[in-house]
């Protein structure tokens, strides 16, 4: 049995998975709170990201060097796609009309981007 396990092993691909992991430092603007954000953030996963494959969420430091930033963590399935939706936001922001110039446009208001990190996550 065990070596009926192993062979099928051998011959069974194997796949290494890499997500891509997005990360955005943000310093919210006087006037924009962490809720504001959060739906912002809601408004960009319904409305945009699931038309890319990019899910976001936000964290909150408890403890960390930069307690007065927020943190935007946008994951794909690997850095292929991200670079996808990557042209497509930057295209489409450039037409005040479409959704990504919209919720561009509510970012801005609401904080100001001090960092941008990517990473492959295994």
């Amino acid at each position: 049995m065990k070596k009926m396990v192993a062979l099928i092993l051998l011959v069974m691909p194997m796949v290494a998975r890499a997500d891509y992991i997005d990360v955005i430092e943000t310093k919210l603007n006087e006037g924009c709170s962490f809720k504001t954000e959060l739906q912002i953030a809601k408004d960009f996963n319904e409305t945009w990201g699931v038309k890319y494959g990019y899910k976001a969420e936000l964290l909150m430091p408890i403890q960390s060097p930069t307690l007065t930033s927020i943190f935007w963590v946008g994951r794909t399935k690997d850095a292929a796609t991200f670079g996808k939706a990557w042209d497509a936001w930057r295209d489409q922001v450039s037409d005040p009309n479409s959704v990504a110039a919209k919720l561009l446009v509510r970012f801005q208001a609401c904080g100001i981007n001090l960092a941008r990190r990517g990473y492959d996550a295994y």
